[in-house]
């Protein structure tokens, strides 16, 4: 099993106050074409659309932005079930699953899901 790691800490992106609280072992949305297909990786990122059309059986796709772009996830109803409440009120997730690559669309296929939103507090008050 194969997992990408954060980049090193002399890569971080900056911002005016310092290193963005990048969640340790996450993949950011711009290096999502390093990795082949079906390697098992990390990202998060807040969550900027939630969509579960009628017609898709269940399936519920979220898009995660993070400093260098969007990461679109396909979240399968089993696994809605298991991260219910993670994935109805998450503002910021951590997504691990399979990347996926089709018709020029990159997508992560969820498999684990957290909500990781008391991480936006550093944001605002990166002292704490």
């Amino acid at each position: 099993m194969r997992v990408m790691t954060a980049l090193p800490a002399d890569r971080q992106p900056q911002t005016a106050k310092g290193h963005w609280p990048r969640p340790p072992a996450c993949l950011v949305a711009a290096d999502l074409h390093l990795p082949p297909v079906n390697a098992r990786i990390t990202v998060a990122g807040l969550v900027i659309l939630r969509q579960r059309p009628g017609t898709a059986k269940g399936v519920i796709f979220i898009t995660l932005e993070d400093e260098t772009g969007v990461v679109n996830v396909i979240i399968w109803r089993h696994i809605y079930e298991k991260f219910r409440r993670a994935v109805i009120a998450g503002r910021l997730l951590r997504v691990t699953g399979r990347l996926q690559r089709a018709h020029a669309v990159t997508h992560v296929l969820a498999e684990d899901v957290e909500d990781i939103s008391p991480m936006l507090d550093s944001l605002v008050n990166p002292e704490s």
